[in-house]
């Protein structure tokens, strides 16, 4: 890979697990105008939705995180939120009665760290949660993330019992050293011990996350990661590159620049991590994610039915993703809604009887055709143009990387190329006319590579 790419097209950019991206996010939804949308999104008998429950509790801080969470290792504080949560199930449940009596097709739970509940504390929570939902025929999919080090076989068996069959276990890097460095100390046979116990257990589907970028990684530590991978075959792996925003997640100040792998150096690992697993008989994914050939999301790619959301990749699009819990976001096909992330606001409100609203957009039509092409780019790798304006306004503003051969135009088409791929968010700009029109003053978006 041309070093000098990296140079010219490591620069910020979204990630897109949404459109318009959340900093460009205007005309916040009324409660009123946030449930309509719920109720239309779900009028037909056919409707399938998802549901996303946060646990933002976690008992130490990991310095590369950028998700929501509360520290502590106080686990009194498990029934207390899990109450909220299960009233602001039952305020929408008033509100939107169609939850009831559609499909649910995906239910995931991330954090945080979804088992710092206990095994009481889990079924206290999904029991009266399931007990109201119809879980989809064709395919229902239960998943969990989990941190190894604070999970148990009892809780995995609780899950499954409950119907959870896929389980997402965070193991970033098994190199000691860049362990340490993210205040995550989590031996390999702490990983491998619970792999096959959710095998053991029934689960159709194993994942591993793992991160590049870290500080202190290089060729020799990714080789050591790839190689226990390999050798535990997770179904699905998620590869990320580390999100550096200090600006929001004040712990990453903790790194020493010099200690972070920057451009070409940190796009190397991630290249020699990818022809490991592509060797090893693992597919390509969208971006940053790969699977066995017979994992649900290998499929997808396949079957041209591969989504993304605010969840990460998920097998099939569905007409609603509902998120449950502090700072959860949910989206319909006309709009995005976001939980207060403040969490005794979000009990505040939720106690209340009020629809824990922090923010939100209503799409406009001219979001709802960029969203679309957004996502047909960044799950197909190709997307046609809405119009020859388009097209003409394409050819100018890519013309940089199509003369680097990482995007084609052909017709009304415009195609990823293979080279290309490490730039996909780049070429999403394209499309990103709230980011076109107005540019940040200050850094808010990791960057792309």
């Amino acid at each position: 890979m041309n070093n000098e790419f990296f140079k010219k097209y490591d620069v910020p950019a979204p990630r897109y697990t949404s459109y318009p991206t959340v900093p460009y996010w205007q005309e916040t939804p009324t409660a009123e105008t946030w449930t309509a949308h719920l109720r239309k999104a779900l009028e037909a008998p056919s409707s399938q939705w998802s549901c996303y429950l946060h646990i933002p509790f976690c008992e130490n801080l990991c310095t590369y995180c950028g998700c929501n969470t509360l520290i502590t290792k106080d686990h009194k504080k498990e029934h207390p939120y899990i109450e909220q949560v299960l009233k602001e199930w039952n305020l929408y449940l008033q509100q939107v009665p169609e939850l009831e009596s559609r499909s649910l097709r995906h239910l995931h739970l991330g954090g945080g760290t979804p088992t710092f509940l206990s095994v009481d504390s889990l079924k206290a929570l999904l029991e009266p949660f399931l007990s109201k939902v119809k879980k989809s025929d064709s395919g229902f999919e239960g998943s969990i993330e989990v941190d190894p080090r604070h999970t148990s076989r009892e809780q995995l068996a609780a899950l499954r019992e409950l119907g959870f069959n896929r389980v997402s276990m965070g193991v970033q890097d098994f190199n000691l050293e860049v362990q340490k460095l993210v205040n995550r100390i989590q031996p390999f046979e702490i990983t491998a011990e619970l792999t096959k116990a959710a095998r053991d257990l029934g689960y159709e589907s194993v994942n591993f996350d793992l991160i590049y970028g870290l500080a202190k990684q290089n060729l020799e530590s990714m080789q050591e990661s790839m190689d226990l991978t390999i050798q535990l075959r997770p179904d699905r792996i998620a590869l990320y590159s580390l999100a550096l925003v200090p600006w929001i997640k004040p712990a990453q100040r903790l790194f020493k620049d010099e200690d972070l792998p920057t451009g070409a150096e940190k796009r190397a690992l991630y290249e020699y991590s990818r022809q490991r697993l592509l060797s090893a008989g693992y597919v390509e994914v969208g971006m940053d994610h790969f699977a066995l050939p017979n994992e649900a999301l290998a499929k997808a790619m396949a079957n041209k039915t591969l989504h993304r959301n605010f969840m990460g990749y998920t097998d099939v699009r569905t007409d609603v993703l509902l998120g449950l819990g502090v700072s959860s976001i949910s989206e319909t096909p006309w709009s995005f809604h976001q939980n207060e992330k403040v969490l005794p606001q979000y009990e505040r409100m939720v106690g209340s009887g009020e629809i824990p609203t922090l923010r939100g957009h209503v799409l406009s039509k001219e979001d709802i055709l960029h969203r679309g092409q957004v996502l047909e780019l960044m799950t197909k790798f190709q997307v046609e143009f809405s119009s020859a304006d388009q097209k003409k306004d394409a050819e100018q503003f890519l013309a940089e990387m199509a003369e680097d051969q990482l995007i084609e135009i052909q017709g009304q088409t415009l195609r990823i190329t293979e080279a290309g791929r490490p730039f996909l968010r780049n070429a999403c700009v394209f499309f990103d006319q709230h980011l076109r029109k107005s540019k940040p003053d200050t850094q808010i978006f990791s960057k792309s590579i």
